[in-house]
């Protein structure tokens, strides 16, 4: 039986297929999965507007993955969203690389982007890219 808080049985699939350096894109409900993420294997999660959150999925990974890199979309101008704060404070000390909108766009296009979850997240800017780390 499985013991972490990740139990959905293709998610788990798809990241029993992943190695180190790969990539998962944890994306809010704004996010153009479709079209913005090459060929990615794409999981939709999003049950209702808000549920699951981007950190409710990032919460279940990380009970199944070691994190080694993340990277943020930066909005253009204004404050850092409240959503950063919480992924600093998830991710434990991993510094979040920051990216524009486009620039993330092309990273989350790149082969080494190999799942992309879809979270039913309304905070704006709360798409997290994660690199798979070493177990």
């Amino acid at each position: 039986m499985n013991k972490g808080k990740c139990i959905n049985p293709v998610i788990l699939a798809a990241v029993s297929r992943l190695g180190h350096g790969d990539r998962i894109l944890i994306a809010d409900g704004n996010y153009p999965l479709a079209s913005k993420t090459a060929d990615a294997e794409k999981i939709w999660v999003s049950l209702s507007p808000g549920l699951p959150t981007v950190t409710d999925v990032l919460d279940a990974l990380q009970s199944i993955i070691n994190v080694e890199e993340a990277t943020v979309m930066q909005p253009s101008e204004g404050p850092d969203p409240d959503i950063f704060a919480e992924f600093d404070s998830m991710l434990e000390g991993l510094e979040l690389r920051r990216l524009g909108r486009f620039e993330f766009y092309d990273e989350c296009s790149k082969p080494s982007l190999r799942l992309a979850i879809a979270t039913g997240e309304k905070r704006t800017f709360a798409n997290l890219l994660i690199t798979v780390g070493c177990a």
